[in-house]
């Protein structure tokens, strides 16, 4: 079982500036929740209850927004409000937190790498990346998926999707070859590539299960695209070696990295909340 959930969350959110300048991107609220909360919540429904992250410079309200707030639930207790808070100390009683900084933003092979003393490098772990929101409201979340086929054939995972080919430059791309139904085992990965060299269509998005070898070999991967440790490099080294999965995931994804996304999400869930809402009338 995979009880271990990393979370980079280092990063400036430069995009989301000048909202992001005292405030982590992973705390933009998708109507009342963070976004890094809604991933938690995906890991904990997937069996993780250790839950790691990585955090820089000016990320403070993270580590608090996961720990009690006494004077607040003081404030707020025998109220109607009392009940808001209900999720978060499910969260709180059920996971452990730990925290590591990256000091300095060199890509997310080096997140993951500083990941190492958190997590171990003994057993497989899952990696969320939270402005990555995955929703799929008729089955399992996109995260406890990937956990089954892990399961299934032990190796690492990348959670994959297709993409027009005009956007492929915004990710990492996938080569390979169908096993199943959804399911490619990689050759090749390539980190954003121009239109007319990538690979396929088929993107990496912010989920992965990763084996403890990774560690080796992201410690063996030199510098790629704009001089960042790229886990991309470090995956396709591991596929020509051994084996590594992509899986094409059911559910829906937002990049709530950019504005667009962001209010698409937005949107989506708030037109979920009304659903509910005509249900109980």
């Amino acid at each position: 079982m995979i009880k271990k959930c990393l979370f980079p969350a280092a990063g400036y959110g430069t995009r989301f500036l000048p909202a992001t300048k005292a405030m982590p991107k992973e705390m933009l609220p998708i109507l009342t929740k963070p976004l890094i909360q809604y991933g938690v919540e995906e890991a904990m429904d997937a069996g993780c209850n250790v839950m790691a992250t990585i955090t820089g410079r000016g990320k403070r309200a993270i580590t608090d927004h996961f720990d009690i707030s006494y004077e607040l639930e003081h404030q707020i207790k025998g109220s109607e409000k009392e009940k808001m808070l209900a999720d978060i100390r499910h969260i709180i009683d059920k996971c452990t937190f730990t925290y590591t900084r990256q000091n300095e933003m060199k890509g997310l092979g080096d997140a993951i790498y500083k990941g190492k003393v958190l997590v171990g490098d003994s057993d497989p772990f899952a990696v969320i990346l939270a402005d990555d929101l995955c929703v799929n409201p008729d089955g399992d979340g996109v995260l406890k998926q990937m956990v089954k086929l892990y399961e299934k054939y032990k190796c690492c995972i990348v959670a994959a999707m297709e993409v027009p080919k005009e956007e492929v430059h915004k990710y990492g791309v996938i080569e390979g070859k169908a096993m199943e139904d959804g399911v490619y085992v990689v050759s090749n990965m390539v980190e954003k590539p121009e239109t007319d060299k990538a690979p396929s269509n088929l993107a990496v998005i912010g989920r992965y299960i990763l084996t403890p070898d990774i560690f080796e070999m992201i410690k063996n991967t030199k510098p790629g695209k704009n001089g960042e440790l790229q886990i991309t490099d470090a995956l396709c080294d591991q596929a020509k070696k051994g084996m590594v999965l992509a899986y094409k995931f059911k559910g829906k994804r937002f990049d709530c990295g950019s504005v667009d996304g962001f209010v698409e999400a937005t949107n989506y869930f708030y037109g979920l909340e009304k659903e509910k809402e005509k249900k109980k009338k």
